[in-house]
């Protein structure tokens, strides 16, 4: 339309008045006829006028026109949102369901729902109320403030060594010569609030026998508000005689409620309030409160003032070594009636002491009825599988927000995020979302990722499957309507401020091991083995009947947004074609991240792994069909044809077996001569650099992709290779050789002879999944291991050799480093076992417990 407004205003220039040639004669100046001289300057002044106006006319025709267009794009945009990629899944969420309402929900309403921090309590609610622990440590004999869970921190230990995901957990923090035990225990009955009561214990001692030094420790306990309402400070929340109500307030969901303090020991208190909408920076704001106070008056005290209409409370309380607060909270309070002293009393003191020790019994009790650990385990081993299944039971958090979705230039989304306000970012937001789900790591993956779920599940639906089935529903009701769910869910500002930028923004093309398979898999089973009641049964089915849809789209996203070329192909979308930094582009969907693919990422890619993973997909989802009773009737997918055709050994061997090595590889455009070099390059500034690139010494070719390592090993844990086979005995061989995969401490990640192995992927990454001994994966190769030493076959007594020790192997080196280090560790060392990593890593580490128990999942 511009280039056409511009056409027809040339040709209105060019014309006259009367259209004839004659018309132009004024412009011209004439030396003969000086009598009509000022005539004609004054028609060529009229007619510069007459042309401004009309060049005046004609850009506001361009701008009227520019604003119709824009504003019909507009508005066609605006109609068609919320676009596809940020629109929720079009059907009954799961969290809705009546088994998920009423007690249930009531029940887990309070929790340690906040594995960020060292201790903290929340609601699962979007803006609750918040609870929280800080105190001063000492490093580099200066004083620092501990609150949220860092490495970098040094605790000699920390973590729950008891905690049953409802109402009871004990946790134990060694901050050099000091320790502190944190305990939080729930109370519910008539009157009470909704969610009732609880109440936390902090008793802090020397570490160690020698009670002589005495020292004082300095305690913040805090109390926030994320809506941003008024908290009500206690009248005598400084004057602390044993009692004191620290602060108080009322809310829609808990009423009017009350937060105490009591304690038999000599204790001075302080006080701060804050009116902030944020609490992720909380430690900072008592931090600048109490150096302000330290610089005027020379006091490591709070100020004992507040905001105001604060919503955030922090009380200081400090005292010698040892000591014990009692933190009760009580809510629903309706007058004299409401007998808030006997609640109070019920949840401190001795009281409290006789029911912390009643939930510690009842713990134990339950643990060993669960696990059913044999005897040939000592206490030392039985106190690590303890402490791991504890801390992911209490590393189960509720999450708040909206993940950011990107958006790739030159598509509708991205025109539409360009016509938004202010907008300067290539990213959607999805829908607010809530999520309740175990985290991998309290100090360096504290929320939720997608494939490492389904492991944490296999432990706990055997402790609390109504959790487990919780946790499942508020995954999938993370679907949108493609079917995709965000791999990693940042959810909130805690979340955010946790993770850099740059790994915040989730990519709608690129998918993550579908593991919550595993666990329903595990169900299913369960129910065929009547491991469940009958009414816990009809729980499950009715959970799995709602699921079905959305595990339906799930799968279809999978087998066509990530199939391959060829028929019953697949391979991981995401992956950098045009990097010249990494040794070998990462796989990050594949959650095996740097494991070595194809050189070259290309459409003609096939990875073998998610060829198994849409096996376990496609069994599972015929399994469910049977189940229900309804094959055929639920999904235009013919499950079991489909599993038929993933399982199917010869076309597996096909597309994926190399006789040479004995060995399951994927396909791509691969060569091996790559590596990385040092050259010089310009930067944009014009400053000269050194950086560390790769250099492709052969031409890649189509072939497989000859990397033996866990990758090799996922049709051997789906289990597709026959008892009897040939393949079967070359694959054992490739477990137990010491020269490829065998070590003394697990199975390492990739061979010792790999090109690969313990190699750089860029300057900045060491390698990851190139060597370090990884738990789950062990873990589903002894499973397989387990499986093969059962079934007839003239390899069984192998398979069995090999499990045993293996098993053996790992459950030592797990237990020797957590008494060595104080934690269970994200993966271990390839040549000496030690710990590598992020600590305090007791998400799918903690399937250690599953190997001692022997409970291992049918893929």
């Amino acid at each position: 339309m511009t280039g056409a407004s511009r056409r027809s205003t040339r040709g209105r220039i060019k014309s006259s008045p009367s259209g004839t040639d004659e018309g132009l004669d004024p412009l011209r100046y004439n030396h003969n006829h000086r009598g009509k001289g000022k005539k004609e300057l004054l028609s060529i002044g009229a007619f510069k006028s007459n042309l401004k106006i009309l060049v005046g006319l004609m850009l506001l025709g361009i701008a009227i026109i520019y604003f119709v267009i824009n504003q019909i794009i507009t508005h066609d945009l605006i109609s068609q949102k919320p676009l596809r990629v940020i629109t929720p899944f079009p059907a009954p969420k799961l969290m809705d369901l009546s088994m998920f309402q009423g007690e249930h929900k009531e029940s887990l309403y309070w929790g340690t729902y906040r594995p960020h921090v060292y201790f903290g309590v929340r609601a699962r609610t979007p803006e609750s109320l918040v609870g929280g622990l800080m105190w001063l440590g000492v490093k580099d004999e200066m004083y620092v403030m501990r609150h949220f869970c860092e490495n970098s921190d040094d605790l000699g230990s920390f973590g729950w060594r008891e905690h049953n995901g409802r109402d009871f957990g004990r946790q134990e923090l060694v901050e050099n010569d000091m320790v502190l035990e944190t305990s939080f225990v729930k109370s519910r009955g008539d009157g009470f609030g909704y969610g009732g009561d609880w109440s936390v214990r902090i008793h802090v001692k020397n570490k160690g026998l020698n009670g002589d030094a005495k020292r004082s420790a300095h305690l913040f306990f805090y109390l926030a508000d994320e809506g941003g309402s008024v908290l009500n400070l206690g009248q005598d929340a400084l004057d602390f005689q044993g009692s004191s109500l620290l602060v108080s307030g009322s809310r829609e969901d808990v009423g009017d409620w009350q937060l105490h303090l009591r304690s038999q020991n000599q204790l001075e208190t302080h006080y701060s309030g804050f009116k902030t909408p944020h609490i992720y920076n909380l430690s900072d704001l008592v931090q600048r409160n109490l150096a302000l106070q330290a610089r005027k008056f020379g006091r490591l005290q709070l100020s004992d003032t507040s905001e105001d209409s604060s919503n955030i409370y922090i009380f200081q309380i400090s005292g010698k070594l040892p000591f014990t607060i009692d933190i009760p909270f009580v809510s629903g309070i309706k007058g004299e009636s409401s007998n808030v002293e006997k609640r109070l009393t019920s949840l401190t003191g001795l009281p409290l002491s006789d029911l912390l020790q009643r939930k510690h019994k009842e713990f134990d009790a339950k643990f060993t009825e669960c696990f059913k650990i044999s005897g040939e385990h000592d206490s030392e081993t039985l106190g690590v599988g303890k402490t791991a299944f504890a801390n992911m039971l209490g590393g189960i958090g509720y999450f708040y927000g909206q993940s950011k979705i990107h958006v790739p230039k030159s598509t509708q989304a991205s025109i539409y995020i360009l016509l938004l306000p202010d907008s300067q970012d290539n990213f959607l937001l999805y829908w607010p979302a809530e999520l309740y789900t175990a985290v991998p790591s309290r100090p360096f993956f504290p929320r939720g990722f997608l494939w490492d779920e389904g492991f944490h599940q296999l432990l706990i639906w055997r402790w609390d499957f109504r959790i487990t089935l919780d946790i499942v529903g508020h995954w999938l009701d993370l679907l949108n309507i493609d079917g995709w769910i965000p791999r990693e869910q940042i959810l909130g500002a805690e979340a955010l401020s946790k993770v850099p930028e740059e790994f915040v923004v989730q990519y709608p093309s690129n998918g993550n091991p579908p593991t919550l398979f595993l666990v329903i898999r595990d169900l299913i089973d369960g129910i065929k083995t009547e491991k469940f009641t009958a009414s816990e049964r009809d729980e499950i089915l009715s959970f799995l009947e709602r699921a079905y849809v959305r595990l339906d789209a799930w799968f279809q996203w999978f087998n066509t947004s990530q199939t391959g070329k060829e028929r019953g192909s697949y391979f991981w979308h995401g992956r950098d074609n045009t990097t010249t930094r990494e040794l070998n582009p990462k796989t990050l969907s594949s959650g095996l991240d740097d494991y070595p693919r194809a050189s070259h990422p290309s459409e003609d890619e096939r990875h073998v792994d998610l060829r198994c993973w849409m096996y376990l997909a496609a069994d599972c989802m015929h399994s469910i069909t049977e189940l229900l009773g309804k094959e055929d009737k639920l999904s235009k997918e013919d499950y079991n044809s489909t599993a038929k055709l993933l399982s199917n050994f010869d076309l597996l061997n096909q597309m994926h077996y190399d006789k040479d090595h004995g060995a399951y590889f994927d396909f791509g455009n691969h060569t091996e001569k790559v590596k990385l070099i040092w050259k010089e390059v310009v930067s944009e500034n014009g400053h000269l650099s050194r950086q560390l690139v790769r250099k492709t010494f052969g031409k890649p070719k189509l072939t497989l992709v000859p990397q033996v390592g866990y990758v090799s090993f996922f049709p051997f844990m789906s289990r597709i290779i026959p008892p009897e086979s040939p393949i079967l005995e070359k694959q054992l061989d490739l477990i137990s050789n010491r020269s490829i995969l065998w070590s003394d401490y697990g199975l390492v990640s990739l061979a010792k002879t790999s090109s690969m192995y313990m190699k750089r992927n860029t300057e900045h990454d060491a390698p990851y999944w190139r060597g370090p001994i990884w738990m789950n994966m062990n873990y589903m190769i002894l499973s397989s291991l387990h499986h093969y030493s059962k079934v007839d076959g003239p390899y069984s007594e192998k398979a069995r050799a090999i499990y045993k020790e293996l098993r053996s192997n790992l459950i030592r080196n797990v237990v020797r480093n957590y008494y060595e280090t104080g934690y269970i560790w994200e993966q271990y060392d390839q040549d000496k076992g030690t710990g590598k990593g992020t600590r305090l890593f007791t998400g799918w580490s903690a399937l250690t417990l599953l190997i001692m128990s022997e409970e291992y999942p049918i893929f």
